[in-house]
Parts: C-alpha cells; structure tokens; sequence
C-alpha cells in the first residue's frame, strides 16, 4: 500500500467516525436513526460513497431517507470540514448497502443448515 492510499484509507476512517456524528447534531430525528456502515473515497478524495444500513426499512422509507440525506449533505460536509480543519471536503453520495441485507440472510440460511445438521 502506497503513501497515497494511505491517506485514503485514514479519510474514510475519519469520515465513517464524523458522519454519525454530523447526523446526530441536525434537528431531524430521523437521521439520528441511520447507522453508516462503511465510506468510500475517491482516489483523489474530491468524492465519497456513504454506505448505510438498510436493516427494516421499506424501499419508501429508503427514498425518504435518501432524499432527507440529499438535502441535509452540505450541513454535513460543513461539520466534517469544520471538526478536521480541512480545506476542502469530499462531496458525499448516500446509498443503501445492499449486499449487508445480503450477507446477513446468507448468515441465517448458514444457521438453519447448522441447526437442522444438528437435530438429524
């Protein structure tokens, strides 16, 4: 890993630690609710993906939230460039992680072969 990559590395860790935090400072109570799962910048760091938990949302609910995100963005860059002292922030994309619904269904289809495994 490069030096460059490295400084990547260490904006996503920062900003999957402010994002939540950003998120719980703004009046909405419905993004307190938000759980950031992972950040992903750009190599030039001039744009970040924010990954989100989908868990029990309805895909209404996730265009809402989407949508609250959307236009709650330049608040939460502001926090960001504001705790860091940066000159500038990356641009941020809201998105829900699909592949964690994903993963956690495999997770439970995994458990059920163990389980029946077990009583046979």
């Amino acid at each position: 890993m490069n030096e460059a990559q490295i400084k990547v590395k260490r904006t996503e860790s920062i900003l999957a630690q402010l994002i939540p935090q950003a998120l719980g400072s703004l009046n909405d109570k419905r993004l307190h609710e938000i759980d950031v799962i992972d950040v992903q910048c750009s190599r030039g760091k001039s744009d970040a993906k924010v990954f989100l938990s989908p868990t029990g949302l309805s895909s209404e609910e996730k265009n809402i939230y989407l949508k609250l995100l959307k236009n709650a963005r330049p608040i939460i860059e502001t926090y960001c460039l504001k705790d860091q002292g940066w000159y500038r922030c990356p641009r941020f994309t809201f998105e829900f992680d699909e592949q964690f619904e994903k993963t956690q269904t495999i997770e439970e289809l995994f458990k059920k072969i163990a389980k029946e495994k077990e009583e046979k």
